[in-house]
């Protein structure tokens, strides 16, 4: 007969329970069996490298005890899992370690932040001291002093009511007001020393796990993100098994600074934001549309020519459209406040989508007309909150490559693996080759029918299966009125980007009341395909910029060849040269200033054109061009016409060094 306990549950057992592994291997063990008992059973490397577990779906602390037959991953820091649970009990580490260095301070939250490249967990701190650097290594060095007495980290249940009279009598605002929104009877806490914190865990075995710790910055937040609310310090930090890991993010980060595209952008004369027009709001600079008309140039021959039609639509629409298609209830914090015209309301446009019905209704649809792929560069304006515009990132006017497919049901299978393959096909072109794939499904404010929801959720796995990409589960993340594919793309640092969104949506044709008249007369409502591959021009530039640290490939960049004479003498020819480059499709500059030639090879360096083309008088008589390559150098002489063809074929090819 066994006793576990888990917070202040215990429970006996004598049966024996199936415990089946990622590997489809399956082991008996006695009940109640937990988690660190089981890797202990399996390896000893295992076991000393397990920070939690997955039973079935749920993450679990290794004292979880399991009382029945269960799918059991043991997880560590290769899994995202196991780091999520690695980063948040750093938070954990940390705000004990600011609470050891000022008593006073009263804790908001601290989660993991998984997807956030520079930092990797925060929590957010109410205290009358504004710290400063010298006040984050005196945290990060009390940070290792309680990691190395290896504290357990451990589970707790307490009673909601009682917690929130706790939380009130030590003044704990946040606590008890975070508490009072719990629907949950009881509550956990997790422990480690002294420190206890209301948490749902789950948590490492103990504070020794934490190796490397480096706290990157200190900033303002408020309280929920509420700029009515109070302003709290925000501590991010990164945290590793070991220094190494430690080492190599940090060279991560410095690189990822020279990279940063607000930055790159400025250098480059791309683009800017003005105070002066509005936060959010893009100025595309020459350099900065050239690249954009490429992009979109490219875009919509490739819709043309895989059976799209582009269409048009207002950057704004009476209000009660968006009434109708359900934003104006799903969708309105995100959404401007509507404009009178004419003594009617209308709306900036937050969504193509109503738009695009609007064209489907402009006249009755035959079954035999079907499917239709409408597509459109349509600039949309969104709210967003000030503290999270992030240069290109996050901003509040941006272009959606956009495309609604209207279908028949037995259509939507193939349209979905259609548009997945042209998705990665577009990625790739643009040297993207590593993606986080996820399925997203119903929220919990939703509208339609569940079965028409379950069935948009079997299309888009049956979808992703069939064309062998692997995919996570994303549960409650679907928008509202369906379920989505997103595609996230792995920069050059390894950073996930959000691009691609692909929903099927049997609500909106429902409240329009769209219909297609069938083979047998009848009329019947057609399924709406919602998708954006590349997501936003804006977003999309911005990854664009930091993956290729701003060394466009040459069919991308804004000038693909300058000439750079070595005399003034060489000026005449290095018009002709450049003027033959020209005629051959090629954007080309010439730098026929009286600097060293040294100098004009460094400016154009720093301008990171991907070719040079040194003449001087040897070139001028062999009619030839000497070519040096961005950061590879000098490329030997070759005779122009040559030149020409094989930049040509490098350009056309689209080529991704």
């Amino acid at each position: 007969m066994v006793k576990a306990a888990y917070g202040k549950r215990s429970v006996l057992f004598m049966a024996m329970i199936k415990i089946k592994f990622p590997d489809d291997s399956a082991r008996e063990y006695q009940a109640p069996v937990n988690p660190a008992a089981i890797a202990e059973s399996i390896s000893k490397s295992l076991a000393k490298k397990a920070l939690a577990a997955k039973v079935d779906d749920k993450v679990v602390d290794l004292s979880f005890p399991i009382t029945a037959d269960s799918r059991v991953k043991i997880l560590t820091f290769d899994d995202p899992e196991g780091q999520e649970v690695f980063w948040h009990s750093s938070s954990h580490l940390m705000a004990s370690a600011v609470l050891e260095l000022f008593p006073d301070t009263r804790l908001a939250i601290g989660p993991p932040i998984p997807d956030d490249f520079s930092s990797r967990f925060y929590y957010d701190l109410d205290m009358a001291e504004k710290l400063s650097e010298a006040d984050l290594e005196s945290i990060e060095k009390k940070m290792y002093e309680i990691a190395a007495k290896n504290l357990p980290f451990e589970r707790d249940e307490k009673d909601r009511i009682k917690a929130i009279e706790e939380f009130n009598k030590a003044g704990d605002i946040y606590k008890a007001e975070m508490a009072s929104e719990m629907a949950d009877n009881n509550l956990s806490f997790y422990r480690h020393g002294n420190f206890v914190d209301m948490c749902r865990g789950p948590h490492l075995p103990s504070t020794s796990f934490i190796k490397a710790v480096k706290l990157i910055s200190v900033a303002g937040a408020y309280w929920r993100g509420d700029e009515k609310n109070k302003m709290l310090q925000r501590i991010y930090g990164v945290s590793y098994p070991d220094k190494k890991l430690l080492d190599e993010h940090l060279a991560k980060i410095e690189e990822a600074k020279k990279r940063d595209h607000r930055f790159l952008g400025r250098d480059l004369d791309l683009f800017s934001i003005a105070d002066s027009i509005g936060s959010g709001l893009v100025l595309w600079h020459p350099k900065g549309s050239l690249i954009r008309h490429l992009i979109e140039t490219f875009w919509k021959e490739e819709h043309l020519k895989n059976g799209y039609d582009i269409v048009y639509s207002p950057h704004i629409a009476k209000l009660e459209l968006w009434n109708k298609s359900g934003h104006t209830n799903f969708y309105s914090e995100n959404m401007y406040s509507p404009m009178i015209v004419d003594n009617i309301e209308y709306e900036l446009k937050p969504m193509n989508c109503p738009f695009h019905i609007q064209i489907y209704r402009a006249r009755t649809r035959s079954y035999r007309e079907l499917p239709f792929r409408w597509a459109e560069l349509g600039t949309v304006y969104r709210y967003e909150r000030s503290g999270v515009l992030h240069g290109l990132m996050r901003v509040r006017g941006f272009t959606q490559d956009d495309a609604h497919i209207f279908c028949r049901p037995e259509q939507l299978r193939e349209e979905l693996e259609r548009t997945i393959k042209f998705n990665l096909f577009f990625l790739k072109t643009f040297g993207f080759e590593d993606f986080d794939v996820y399925l997203s499904t119903r929220p919990e404010k939703f509208v339609g029918s569940p079965e028409n929801w379950q069935a948009a959720t079997d299309a888009l796995k049956e979808s992703l299966e069939a064309t062998e990409l692997a995919y996570e589960v994303d549960p409650g993340e679907g928008v509202f009125y369906g379920p989505k594919i997103d595609i996230k793309i792995k920069d050059n640092l390894g950073r996930s980007w959000q691009c691609t969104t692909i929903q099927v949506d049997f609500n909106l044709p429902e409240r329009f009341d769209i219909e297609y008249i069938d083979q047998d007369g009848s009329r019947r409502q057609p399924i709406m395909i919602h998708r954006a591959l590349l997501g936003s021009l804006e977003r999309f530039f911005g990854v664009l910029v930091e993956h290729y640290a701003g060394n466009f490939p040459l069919w991308l960049a804004p000038e693909q060849i300058r000439i750079l004479p070595v005399t003034d003498q060489i000026n005449d020819y290095a018009g002709v040269i450049a003027e033959r480059f020209r005629q051959a499709g090629f954007r080309v500059g010439i730098d026929s200033s009286s600097e060293k030639i040294g100098k004009k090879i460094r400016e154009a360096e720093n301008m990171k054109i991907p070719y040079m083309a040194i003449v001087g008088k040897k070139e001028a008589e062999d009619a030839s061009i000497s070519i040096r390559k961005h950061k590879i150098g000098d490329m030997g002489s070759i005779e122009v016409g040559k030149a020409i063809m094989s930049l040509d074929e490098e350009n056309r090819s689209k080529k991704i060094d």
